[in-house]
C-alpha cells in the first residue's frame, strides 16, 4: 500500500468510536479509494465546512481533531468532536441539503476529500468499492441518528 493512503487506512482501522466509519476494504481497495481522493493539510482554526453551504463533499480525518458546531441566535453550540478515522459531510452527501453545521480544525489536521464527481467516477469504474463506501457511510449515519446528541451533528 502506498504511503499516501496508508496513514488514513491506519486512522480508520484504529478508530474505536461508536459511530466509526468502518469499511471492509483490503489493501488494494484502499489504494483504489486513494486514487479518487485528495489529501490536504488543514491549519488550526480553519473552517472545513460552513453551515448552510451547498456542498456534498465527504471528508475523512487522517490526523488531528475537528469540532462540529452550530451557529445560531444564541451563539455557537458544540455538537461533536471528531478524531482521526472519522468521516464528516455524510449528511449533505446523501441528502443534497445545505450543510447543517460548521466543522473547524481544533489543531492542525490532515484530511482527505472525496467529491461527488470523483465518487460518481468511482461508482462507474469500481462499483463494488463505491458500494462498500456507501454501506460504511450508512452505518455512520445510522449510529449517529440513534445517539440523540450526535443526531444533530450529521453534516
Amino acid at each position: 500500500m502506498s504511503s499516501a493512503i496508508q496513514a488514513l487506512c491506519r486512522a480508520v482501522t484504529h478508530n474505536t468510536s461508536y459511530d466509526a466509519f468502518a469499511p471492509a476494504l483490503n489493501a488494494q481497495q484502499w489504494e483504489l479509494l486513494g486514487d479518487y481522493m485528495q489529501g490536504f493539510e488543514l491549519p488550526a482554526g480553519h473552517v472545513l465546512i460552513n453551515q448552510g453551504a451547498q456542498d456534498r463533499t465527504l471528508f475523512f480525518i487522517e490526523s488531528g481533531t475537528l469540532s462540529v458546531h452550530l451557529t445560531g441566535s444564541k451563539g455557537q453550540m458544540q455538537l461533536a468532536i471528531l478524531n482521526p478515522g472519522a468521516v464528516v459531510g455524510e449528511g449533505s452527501f446523501f441528502s443534497r441539503l445545505p450543510r447543517s453545521a460548521n466543522v473547524v480544525a481544533i489543531g492542525a489536521a490532515r484530511v482527505w476529500r472525496l467529491t461527488p464527481v470523483r465518487f460518481a467516477e468511482m461508482s462507474n469504474r469500481q462499483p463494488n468499492l463505491a458500494l462498500e463506501i456507501v454501506i460504511a457511510l450508512g452505518g455512520v449515519i445510522a449510529k449517529r441518528m440513534v445517539d440523540r446528541l450526535k443526531r444533530v451533528a450529521v453534516t
